[in-house]
């Protein structure tokens, strides 16, 4: 049995290169760490989690939170990992992200079937199956590599921004308190009130802080999941209070009476609760801009930043002109690709993907049927997107209910469609032989 090269040890290329040799086939894993870094890239671990912490909602009738269901039925490494590693976040699946990645390196590192071989790899072996999962920090020459061999995949990219990372320490809890939205989970996030005066002070200083320097940036060039929040703020005043400021279900128990007008929430990001995350505050503010602006938070006044946000450049394919159902290349099916380079958004749905191409993969290289993963699940349907040659507009995608099927029946309420949607995933997952 011939062995598969798989490029990039992110999300998508370890959970690839865990799924094919689980099913014994042999795998060499390029990696460039850590001889080689993006700006992004803090750590020499796998799977690093260089945005924010969060894998998002965990409940079914969410389509994350489905997928996510699935991909742990399948047997997915990174679902494994995170649910070993998480940390409380209300309904949503957070982890401590140093864990997590740890775990995955080990896990990966230890499987007999998987050998590691570091350096960059700046160009597509020429012979052998080969699964790409650079993901969207691909190396340039790497990039300029793909973009040659496959013509149409010139100048598409969207740009992403990471959130600042505060010490708990430094977080003055006489104006901020620990609680969840409406309750939902265990106090899980440290809420920063504001005041209609120190909002709109805040906001003012928000929209005319200095960026960091960027060539070719433009607001209409943000990918929305990830907006820089400097950019949100410009739409309008009250854009932040309806985005990831909003105040609703959050009261402070011990000023009952008080209703805030904004509220900046932390996120734990790691187990030991020393280190909190900024939610919704991607940015490329320049970093003394971002201490004097983020300062202006109640309850943030002599934060410590551990981090601060940055602004990174991620590069996708035009992937319905270039790839089928299991991220194989048409023209040229030895080559697979994984990961946010085919257009999916998210960490999860990067992992997703990784996990169905890893599959399909080890059924070619072993001569078995593919397992055909049907629209009616979610990763299948994320699948059916991305390959989509109807889709003429491609933009990356996170999952979502609107790319599955609709029910052949009605049923009232949102909640309850997704409820249902949710069971008949589950049902024909149950059905499939992976």
């Amino acid at each position: 049995m011939e062995q598969v090269t798989v490029i990039g040890a992110g999300l998508a290329g370890c959970e690839a290169a865990w799924q094919l040799a689980e099913r014994g086939v042999s795998v060499s894993l390029r990696e460039m760490k850590p001889a080689k870094r993006t700006p992004a890239h803090q750590s020499d671990d796998f799977a690093e989690l260089v945005c924010s912490n969060s894998l998002r909602a965990d409940a079914v009738e969410n389509a994350v939170g489905l997928l996510k269901e699935e991909m742990r039925r399948i047997g997915s490494l990174i679902l494994r990992c995170a649910d070993a590693h998480r940390v409380p976040a209300g309904g949503a699946l957070a982890v401590d992200r140093h864990g997590f990645s740890r775990a995955v390196t080990e896990a990966v590192r230890n499987h007999p079937k998987i050998t590691v071989a570091e350096g960059e790899c700046t160009a597509i072996p020429g012979e052998g199956e080969v699964l790409i999962a650079s993901g969207p920090l691909t190396s340039d020459a790497l990039a300029e590599e793909i973009r040659r061999r496959f013509p149409g995949q010139e100048g598409l990219h969207f740009f992403d921004a990471v959130a600042p990372l505060v010490s708990f320490e430094s977080v003055d809890l006489d104006r901020a308190w620990f609680g969840s939205r409406y309750g939902k989970g265990s106090a899980d996030y440290i809420n920063c009130p504001m005041n209609r005066e120190e909002y709109e002070a805040f906001w003012s200083a928000l929209c005319t802080a200095k960026e960091a320097e960027l060539h070719g940036f433009e607001d209409s060039g943000v990918f929305e999941g990830c907006m820089p929040v400097e950019v949100m703020a410009r739409r309008g005043v009250d854009t932040l209070r309806y985005g990831p400021l909003k105040p609703v279900g959050l009261t402070d128990p011990r000023r009952p009476d008080e209703r805030p007008y904004a509220v900046v929430q932390l996120r734990k990001d790691n187990a030991m609760g020393t280190v909190y995350n900024m939610v919704g505050f991607q940015t490329h503010l320049t970093w003394p801009e971002q201490r004097r602006v983020f300062t202006m938070i109640p309850g943030l006044e002599r934060a410590e930043f551990l981090r601060y946000g940055v602004m990174h450049r991620n590069t996708y394919l035009d992937s319905p002109r270039l790839l089928n159902r299991y991220y194989q290349v048409r023209e040229e099916p030895r080559i697979t690709f994984a990961g946010q380079m085919t257009g999916v958004e998210g960490y999860v749905e990067s992992a997703a993907s990784g996990l169905l191409a890893g599959i399909e993969l080890a059924r070619r290289v072993r001569g078995e049927a593919p397992v055909n993963f049907p629209r009616e699940t979610a990763i299948g349907a994320l699948a059916a997107y991305v390959s989509d040659e109807s889709v003429t507009n491609f933009q990356p995608m996170n999952v979502n209910f609107g790319i599955i099927p609709p029910l052949e029946h009605r049923v009232r309420g949102k909640r309850n469609k997704n409820a249902a949607l949710a069971q008949r995933s589950l049902a024909a997952l149950e059905r499939l032989d992976w």
